[in-house]
């Protein structure tokens, strides 16, 4: 990991410590519906949705026996509630056919699950499984092109990139201090710049600037 990566890694380590995924689980299983949920929608908002969907819907087999309508009922406020209650159904499905119910612990297998691509996957097998990953979601692919860390063009091509700078025991970490300073200073519109502790090597505010 050469000066960079370390400096960018160390500066966020100082900012955030121990960091946190924000969603609310107790399971993989919820886990994984609350991702599915958390696309282009705010953690505290799904966290409002599944306090009372997991209160009643506990496993795949439950989540089976509602209609998609009456799904989308359910997660209405998430956005986009027609597809992700598609794809939460046609996911369970999988589950049970595939995988007696139980959500799987490799990214090959979870990318076999209607709705479940490598960002998802990789959330799951970080925070769930606790294993070595990066997910690349909009707030990770905006930090690593503003830092310069990554000039691909693909979520996918950006985890690829950010796996080759970064020791592989950092991954699932840094993917959470990315995710939070993604969030909360480099944010998409109206990033916060003046308390940003990049400033000397970021692109986006060089562009600014200049």
């Amino acid at each position: 990991m050469d000066e960079k990566c370390s400096f960018i890694y160390n500066t966020l380590q100082e900012i955030y410590k121990v960091p946190k995924c924000e969603l609310n689980y107790e399971n993989n299983f919820q886990l994984l519906v609350a991702v599915i949920l958390s696309a282009q929608c705010t953690d505290k908002r799904v966290n409002i949705v599944t306090k009372e969907l997991f209160k009643k819907y506990k496993t795949p087999q439950d989540f089976l026996k509602l209609r998609q309508i009456e799904l989308e009922k359910l997660i209405y406020s998430c956005g986009f509630y027609k597809n992700k209650a598609k794809n939460i159904l046609a996911m369970c499905y999988d589950l049970v056919e595939k995988y007696n119910g139980v959500v799987p612990n490799k990214l090959e297998d979870l990318i076999t699950l209607s709705g479940v691509g490598r960002k998802t996957a990789n959330v799951v097998l970080s925070e769930g499984f606790k294993q070595n990953a990066i997910a690349v979601d909009t707030h990770v692919f905006r930090v690593s092109h503003r830092l310069n860390l990554s000039k691909s063009k693909t979520p996918d091509k950006t985890e690829e990139d950010l796996k080759k700078i970064f020791d592989e025991n950092l991954w699932s970490v840094l993917h959470l201090y990315l995710v939070l300073f993604g969030r909360y200073i480099c944010k998409s519109q109206k990033p916060s710049c003046d308390i940003c502790k990049f400033n000397n090597i970021c692109e986006f505010y060089k562009g600014r600037n200049n």
